[in-house]
């Protein structure tokens, strides 16, 4: 069967890819930057195919399209910091009702949230808007709507994460008594695999959630007795949506924009209806307190194939990361460092390729530290995202406060672009090239200031900039992991 799996680059996307691959399906991956897709293990499978489209903009019909039987919908905005989303999530479902009407496709499946309360969050107020449209397509649509995802990587499972594993007490806002239906990721994978095509299901709208209803407060204190941690909650009903926002802004890994619309949508009871949706798939639901335990198993095998984290807002503001690759030259400051190798180049290569995240950044990590405190403080998000892998690295992938542009192995080059707070903007690139039989690795940062304010920041930090990155690069061809 031809599927067309739209956000393919997200956190669900990158999941069910190899599930419908598994299944045997032929699936066109639709992402907005194909240079942001994956190469390598299952993005190299046959069955796989590339096609870039930009739902914000009427597409171009591709002959490719003409002829898919099943098409998912997996495009949304809860990261956008952009205050007219709902507007560009309308736009994006109309715009793809208008391609997908073109072809012989025969189901749309769509992945929303569960809409039953009578106050809705503008963010699922937006949800339940998209299905709307969705619906006025030629094409049945199966909806699926789900509260939250418990996954390694999803966004509520990496904040609920911070909050415990940091916070012994916790005094929190009331929201956290509000009831919840979390589900595990593997069933909301089963759910979207196990209705494609089924056509019992055509037309047809299914809440989807796990076996337990909790509060939001009962699902940290049960994540932290997975962790073999003791926590203490204390709701207090003083702390306004603005000052809830801050408070799991500076504590987690999250923007402050995100902060603010999880806020609201946790203000919102989230209880999924009954449905006959998992015996008609024969799937098993996953109660919490398993999903979490199967979450760390992933994350204890190093093996996360996707985070919220590496997701890009489709507000992006140059619509694509990609603009930046090229790094630029007039109007710029620049640190530029070249170490010889005298050791194991694979082994620098490796070095690289582990930057970041729990690795540090090889020279004085708590400068790093502090600067990564100070960008939160302005807005910024700091550091706390850290990597989804330990030493794998794709472009689109988020290192800390910067994101990967280019990730050639093969070239032996790691180019980063910076999303810290910035009078300016700011590129680090890594780089083995061997010259004379001698291996160095080429370390340079560029910054391209905005202003006077831009070129007083270089020179402030630039006293820093000896010792940090000197320190890094030496330590960059030196470091060798224990045995």
């Amino acid at each position: 069967m031809k599927v067309l799996l739209t956000g393919a680059n997200g956190y669900i996307g990158k999941r069910l890819l190899p599930t419908l691959l598994d299944q045997g399906h032929e699936v066109i991956c639709c992402v907005r930057d194909a240079g942001r897709f994956p190469t390598g293990g299952i993005y190299d499978h046959p069955g796989v195919s590339v096609l870039e489209i930009d739902f914000l903009e009427e597409p171009r019909f591709n002959d490719r399209l003409r002829d898919i039987e099943a098409a998912y919908y997996l495009i949304h905005s809860m990261s956008d910091s952009s205050s007219d989303f709902q507007e560009m999530e309308q736009r994006a479902a109309t715009n793809f009702v208008r391609l997908v009407d073109q072809t012989t496709a025969r189901q749309i499946i769509y992945l929303g949230g569960i809409t039953n309360d009578d106050k809705l969050s503008k963010h699922l107020a937006s949800r339940k808007k998209v299905d709307e449209i969705l619906r006025t397509s030629r094409v049945p649509v199966t909806s699926l709507k789900a509260g939250i995802i418990v996954g390694s990587g999803s966004s509520s499972f990496e904040i609920m994460r911070d909050l415990v594993e940091k916070l012994p007490v916790m005094i929190a806002p009331k929201w956290l008594n509000t009831r919840t239906q979390p589900i595990a990721i593997r069933n909301v994978l089963e759910c979207l695999s196990g209705v494609l095509c089924r056509e019992e299901t055509f037309g047809r709208s299914y809440d989807i959630g796990g076996p337990d209803v909790l509060t939001y407060k009962e699902m940290l204190l049960t994540f932290a007795e997975v962790r073999g941690l003791k926590r203490y909650i204390l709701t207090v009903p003083v702390m306004s949506p603005r000052i809830s926002s801050y408070w799991l802004y500076f504590v987690t890994s999250t923007s402050f924009k995100l902060a603010v619309n999880l806020v609201k949508s946790m203000k919102v009871e989230v209880v999924a209806q009954n449905n006959d949706l998992t015996e008609m798939l024969g799937i098993e639901p996953i109660n919490y307190r398993q999903a979490v335990k199967l979450a760390f198993q992933k994350i204890g095998q190093n093996s996360v194939p996707s985070s919220w984290k590496d997701s890009l807002s489709s507000s992006y503001k140059d619509n694509s990361l990609f603009t930046h690759v090229d790094v630029p030259e007039n109007g710029c400051y620049f640190d530029k460092r070249q170490v010889a190798i005298a050791s194991d180049v694979d082994q620098v290569v490796d070095n690289v390729w582990s930057i970041g995240g729990s690795r540090g950044w090889y020279y004085a990590n708590w400068l790093w530290s502090i600067r990564g405190l100070m960008d939160k403080a302005v807005g910024g998000v700091g550091l706390r995202r850290g990597r989804t892998s330990v030493n794998t690295i794709y472009p689109g992938d988020t290192l800390d406060f910067w994101r990967v542009l280019v990730a050639d192995k093969q070239e032996r080059r790691l180019l980063l672009y910076a999303e810290m707070k910035l009078p300016g903007e700011a590129w680090l690139e890594f780089k083995v090239v061997e010259k004379d039989g001698q291996a160095f690795l080429k370390q340079n940062a560029t910054f391209r200031p905005k202003g006077v304010l831009g070129r007083l920041y270089w020179y402030s930090v630039l006293p820093l900039h000896h010792f940090v990155f000197g320190g890094m690069a030496n330590n960059l061809v030196n470091f060798k992991p224990r045995a």
